[in-house]
């Protein structure tokens, strides 16, 4: 399956293999026209008010209303996410918005500051035009969650979208342009790999952001670092859901099945790599097995499905090959582990158990519907399992005792640690990793205050 050609992308149905659409590559000419729009629109943006840039915010969250169910079938249609997630992660994009309209402007007020009875400030000023490099898991979210921000802040923003979404890439520009931004504001670019390096190395563009895998950050971080460019990285992760002894069972199973199988399992902070305490890992085990047995996978489209197809077919391979390779290293399959024959593109939803650290399952990401549970013999093994990892985004930890939780959150190393929940994103709250899951945050007033430039004025020092 070919989602590129040397002078096209396109855009390939998952669930049927047909192509939906054809993108012709930016030429460098066009990489340098979008590029001047985006430093034209950044000159008028900067100068509104933050007042005024929020209540455009409001607008935008009013127009992707207008346009969900076409934004979610969209989605549904590129990518394969089953409906009711798609039209799920247009309502939480829309709630983005307000939530930045309403709460960020008072995160971009001047901050007085004492300095021996003389009057100085941090004000909150933006960069210039920001180059975004985006994934598709989540076309809309991804997107917005970093634009947002961007934009409140004064900043512009320049898409360059995963080349298998881009008609969600269009339909976002068309979302922004019904809510009145002005031209350039808001743009993306259908680039190659050397139309990134151009834009990256162009002087106008201020700092780059991008969501992806490890090697597309590491790629672009070292570009962006050899220009002497701020960048925030949100790249791969391979999460421990840690279920202790003491742990409530139903919940714990509930959110094990929803923190890995959710997207069909093409999350970066999804639950990966479940490890469970001894002393209830066989019951925990043959209960989650049972919940993911019982999921519907299916078209897309139908509301029933909670599990749709894989996102792309060479991923799909990789994932297989993934799987194949951890039951030559010894692990036990409990569930699926078979690619399902016909035109779309789906994987079986999978459990592999007995999986120890020296296996591919435990060591690399799973970007798909597959869980590997890990047995600990105590919490601290359990602990020291959960930190043997090069990724670092996020962890879950089930247990009853507050102060054990405690002791975990201080102590995982990861972004974010949550207690008897799976991981999420939301606006009000930090999101991003540390080790190669990358670096910088996005969401709360950290995202915003990323691509801002932190600005001392010091009046009257004499």
């Amino acid at each position: 399956m070919t989602y590129s050609s040397a002078t096209h992308a396109f855009s390939v149905s998952p669930s049927t293999g047909e192509t939906l659409s054809t993108w012709p590559w930016a030429t460098p000419e066009q990489v340098d026209r979008a590029i001047s729009q985006s430093d034209a629109g950044y000159r008028q943006w900067r100068r509104e008010s933050v007042a005024h840039r929020a209540q455009k915010l409001r607008d935008l969250g009013a127009a992707l209303r207008h346009r969900a169910e076409e934004m979610a079938q969209t989605i549904s249609r590129e990518m394969g996410k089953p409906i009711l997630q798609a039209r799920a992660e247009v309502a939480k994009s829309a709630g983005l918005c307000d939530w930045y309209a309403e709460h960020g402007p008072a995160m971009l007020c001047a901050e007085p500051t004492l300095v021996e009875n003389q009057n100085a400030v941090i004000e909150y000023r933006p960069l210039g035009p920001i180059l975004a490099v985006m994934p598709w898991n989540f076309p809309l979210w991804q997107v917005l969650r970093g634009a947002v921000p961007i934009l409140l802040a004064g900043n512009s923003y320049l898409l360059k979208h995963a080349p298998n979404v881009l008609g969600s890439a269009d339909l976002i520009a068309q979302i922004f342009a019904d809510a009145g931004f002005p031209e350039g504001v808001f743009g993306w670019v259908n680039a190659t790999n050397d139309g990134v390096s151009q834009a990256i190395n162009d002087r106008r563009i201020a700092a780059v952001t991008v969501t992806g895998s490890v090697r597309a950050g590491a790629a672009i971080g070292a570009q962006a670092g050899a220009a002497l460019k701020k960048c925030v990285l949100e790249l791969g992760g391979s999460d421990p859901f840690i279920v202790l002894n003491d742990a409530d069972l139903d919940l714990a199973v509930k959110a094990a099945v929803a923190g890995r199988y959710q997207n069909t399992g093409q999350v970066c902070a999804a639950s990966k790599r479940f490890i469970v305490e001894e002393g209830i890992a066989k019951t925990f085990t043959r209960r989650f097995v049972d919940a993911v047995a019982a999921l519907k996978m299916g078209a897309p489209e139908e509301e029933e499905n909670y599990l749709g197809p894989m996102a792309r077919f060479d991923l799909r391979d990789e994932l297989h090959q993934q799987v194949q390779a951890t039951l030559a290293e010894g692990a036990t399959l409990l569930l699926g582990g078979e690619k399902i024959s016909g035109e779309g593109n789906y994987y079986a939803p999978t459990v592999l158990a007995n999986v120890t650290p020296s296996m591919t399952a435990f060591r690399q990401e799973l970007f798909g519907p597959v869980a590997a549970i890990t047995v600990a013999k105590d919490a601290e093994h359990a602990l020291t399992l959960a930190n043997d990892s090069d990724f670092g985004l996020s962890a879950t930890v089930f247990t009853a005792d507050a102060e054990l939780a405690d002791k975990f959150s201080r102590e995982l190393e990861c972004g974010g640690v949550f207690i008897n929940g799976y991981s999420a994103s939301d606006a009000r709250v930090a999101f991003g990793g540390v080790k190669k899951s990358g670096f910088g945050r996005e969401l709360s007033h950290f995202g915003l205050h990323e691509f801002c430039n932190a600005q001392t004025v010091w009046k009257d020092r004499v």
